[in-house]
């Protein structure tokens, strides 16, 4: 999940290059979508795996929260709202896991985890008020409504597809989940795809582009499946403040901004609150505990 969210991190600063000049949101979505489509059906050709009717309408509901939703929902709050507005917003997404998985997986909500999340909360909102403190943007109660909407969407993706994850590898899950985002997502960007100039793309761009297709589609999508099987939703949402941790270091390294001591200190402040919630117990470690077991008798969470 370290992995996962660096590469998304890494993500903003590349993305931010072509998107302005070169391809609009919808069509780089698209693109994404439809690269990881492929290379994940490639794959799954050395080595096929049958889902379930019921498997197949859950990784289904997965694809509309975790990739149609979040990234439909979050591409137009932004266009709709301010930088800081967003980036704070998405802060709630390990609070919103924390709740969903009180209600529906029965995972203890311990006074250590929600402190944790307020850690890593406060470190990232701290992070993004001095990054963007001065930057120019108006607010709507309509943009922040989608942005929470993005934030709500990924939080279900997370919940819902966790006992999935645990059955089939990850290249089934995200084969299917890909294939159901692409049919789904087309008839809508189709016409962005079709009219971007292709030819008119740098050697930078390009490069920006293919990074984000295959860095920050393909191989954090391998790996989250990986990372849902072995952790709790509210730990997986917990890396997601990781994320502007990178993309202010990658940006001060391009020379898009600088890094300074106030940003360190959010930093240390977000990756102690993922080890203070990476270290709460999980109800499988509760449970064992009164049985007087070691360890979790169906599953190692941590």
């Amino acid at each position: 999940m370290l992995t996962v969210n660096i590469l998304f991190g890494m993500n903003y600063a590349f993305s931010k290059e072509i998107l302005t000049v070169n391809i609009t949101a919808v069509g780089l979505n698209e693109l994404r979508f439809l690269a990881a489509c492929v290379v994940f059906w490639l794959i799954s050709l050395s080595k096929k795996e049958r889902v379930g009717k019921k498997d197949m309408l859950i990784l289904f509901i997965g694809s509309l929260f975790g990739l149609l939703g979040n990234q439909i929902f979050f591409i137009q709050g932004l266009s709709r709202t301010s930088p800081l507005d967003s980036s704070i917003i998405a802060t709630s997404v390990p609070i919103i896991t924390m709740v969903l998985s009180a209600i529906f997986l029965k995972e203890p909500a311990s006074w250590v985890k929600i402190f944790g999340v307020v850690v890593g909360a406060s470190g990232a909102v701290f992070l993004v008020y001095s990054s963007q403190a001065d930057a120019s943007g108006q607010s709507s109660l309509t943009g922040n409504l989608l942005c929470l909407a993005s934030c709500l969407s990924y939080a279900t993706f997370l919940i819902v597809t966790k006992r999935v994850s645990q059955r089939y590898s990850p290249i089934t899950i995200m084969k299917w989940m890909f294939l159901f985002a692409v049919l789904l997502y087309t008839p809508f960007s189709l016409k962005d795809v079709i009219t971007t100039n292709y030819a008119g793309f740098t050697n930078q761009a390009v490069f920006s582009l293919l990074f984000a297709m295959i860095g920050a589609t393909v191989f954090p999508y391998l790996l989250l499946p990986v990372g849902q099987s072995r952790l709790r939703p509210t730990t997986l949402a917990m890396y997601n403040y990781i994320q502007p941790i990178v993309a202010a270091v990658l940006a001060a390294i391009m020379g898009q901004d600088t890094y300074t001591l106030t940003k360190a200190f959010a930093a240390l402040l977000v990756f102690l609150g993922v080890y203070i919630v990476t270290r709460s117990k999980s109800r499988a470690d509760i449970d064992a505990e009164k049985a007087g077991l070691p360890f979790p008798v169906k599953e190692r969470e941590d």
